[in-house]
């Protein structure tokens, strides 16, 4: 009897010692051998478990204990040390792409001509095309003309005693201003259709040849250029040591004024003719793509962007508020907005849920002030801003627009369609027009006071430099009027 129950209890011990498990791969929890689903989590499938012994199995929860604190540390250490971490990243994330709170554009990041020159595009950085001087209004007299080799739509600049135009003959001109006798000239690739900047002694356009050109102002020695291998009409703008444009290749650039580098460009989603403002630290310029962007002019970061329809002209800036032509329309713009993350798909869902009658109307725009229609057929002429008025173009008329109200205060006609920007300059508008003939308006009364004809279409802003105005024309010759 005592040898029969010693043997049944060796054999008790030894089946205990050989008792196998199943692991669960989902719980982790152990089923005796032969089970064929998990008893804990009542999920996967036993069958393809290797099985393990008890001490195995004690190993296993061993190293699964220990698995278990180092994950616990680990997660601790995200939620304690980590989650500050992406907190303090998101906030800087959220100030520097949708506030100036930390990382406001430079605000003095701007430039202007000198008193009596008109050594950029539209007069300035601002674009705006006006400028209120004492100097003694010209008369519409003939004080002398040059004769380029093709069509001039390049705007003459003026600097010191040098007036600069390009031509459709390829070449960038320099003239004496007091006489037009030529100083010298450069021949590029293709049009030079670019209005030039010259700024410290560097004069800088672009050409119809893809290339981007920086020449001594006084020699026309060529500096450096730069290969787009698109066509380029933007005309550029200078400030702080940059250089900035548009091209053919869709993007707007900014250069190393010195030697050409690029620092940033940004693409859009169509051309880029219109030639870009600079002011208070943004860069604001259109596309063919139906917007006007406004950038950071340091490092090219997206600030905004205003959708309303295709943008041939340079935007004008009246401090924060900035005006452009839109096809048919007059449209103001916040320049200091910033659209709000996924505005563009979140505004568009809005729409198809608002014709759901599931949502009440989209929002407006964000950065859209207004938009005015301003004539039958589409314009590509820049706007002028003074003291409070807007002046500009459409179809064969010009107009001021009292900012205010946004109402037309006066109307001129001209005997043919416009395709130039207006120039202000003491209290008079400039304006030419395909009838061949230079207007100049009373910006109060909006009366002509005199004209001038020319050989052919004008579609080159003048230019008020020094008591003279500076206009161009198709038939391929500058005038100089005093």
């Amino acid at each position: 009897m005592t040898s029969s129950s010693s043997t049944e209890g060796n054999k008790t011990n030894k089946d205990a010692k050989e008792q196998l498990w199943l692991v669960c791969p989902i719980c982790k929890n152990a089923n005796p051998s032969g089970t064929l689903h998990c008893k804990y989590c009542w999920g996967p499938s036993l069958y393809s478990v290797d099985p393990m012994t008890s001490e195995e199995l004690a190993q296993f929860k061993t190293k699964l204990e220990n698995r278990q604190k180092k994950l616990g540390l680990f997660r601790n250490l995200l939620i304690y040390v980590g989650a500050p971490i992406l907190l303090v990243a998101g906030i800087l994330f959220w100030l520097y792409n949708f506030t100036d709170v930390i990382f406001a554009p430079p605000a003095q990041m701007s430039s202007a001509s000198l008193p009596g020159e008109s050594s950029m595009y539209r007069y300035d950085l601002g674009r705006t095309g006006s400028t209120n001087l004492t100097a003694i209004s010209p008369q519409g007299t003939l004080a002398w003309s040059f004769k380029t080799g093709d069509i001039i739509h390049s705007t003459p600049v003026v600097v010191g005693d040098t007036v600069y135009v390009g031509s459709n003959d390829h070449n960038m001109y320099a003239l004496n201003a007091a006489t037009g006798q030529v100083r010298w000239k450069y021949e590029t690739g293709s049009w030079v259709q670019s209005s030039a900047a010259v700024v410290n002694g560097i004069i800088y356009f672009g050409s119809n040849d893809g290339k981007f050109y920086a020449l001594d102002a006084s020699t026309g020695h060529k500096l450096w250029d730069f290969d787009t291998k698109r066509t380029i009409t933007s005309s550029p703008a200078v400030a702080n040591g940059m250089v900035f444009f548009g091209s053919f290749d869709y993007n707007m650039y900014a250069l190393d004024a010195r030697t050409g580098a690029v620092i940033w460009k940004y693409q859009t989603g169509n051309y880029v003719i219109s030639s870009p403002v600079v002011t208070n630290g943004i860069i604001y310029f259109g596309s063919n793509d139906n917007s006007c962007y406004a950038l950071n002019a340091v490092d090219g970061r997206f600030r905004l962007k205003v959708t309303h329809q295709a943008v041939f002209s340079s935007p004008s800036a009246n401090g924060n508020d900035i005006y452009f032509d839109s096809q048919r329309y007059l449209v103001a713009m916040d320049g200091k907005a910033r659209n709000w993350p996924l505005e563009k798909d979140i505004r568009a869902w809005w729409f198809r849920l608002y014709l759901a009658y599931l949502l009440p109307p989209t929002p407006p725009m964000t950065g859209l002030l207004w938009a005015i229609p301003i004539s039958y057929y589409n314009t590509d002429t820049s706007p002028v801003y003074s003291e409070g008025s807007i002046y500009t173009t459409g179809d064969n008329k010009i107009y001021r627009v009292d900012e205010a109200t946004q109402k037309i205060t006066w109307t001129l006609s001209t005997n043919g369609r416009i395709t130039d920007s207006p120039c202000l300059a003491n209290d008079i508008v400039y304006i030419g027009s395909n009838d061949t003939k230079l207007y100049a308006i009373d910006a109060t009364s909006g009366l002509t006071k005199w004209s001038f004809t020319t050989g052919g279409i004008i579609s080159a802003s003048p230019t008020y430099a020094n008591g003279m105005i500076y206009v161009a024309s198709e038939d391929g010759t500058l005038y100089a009027l005093k």
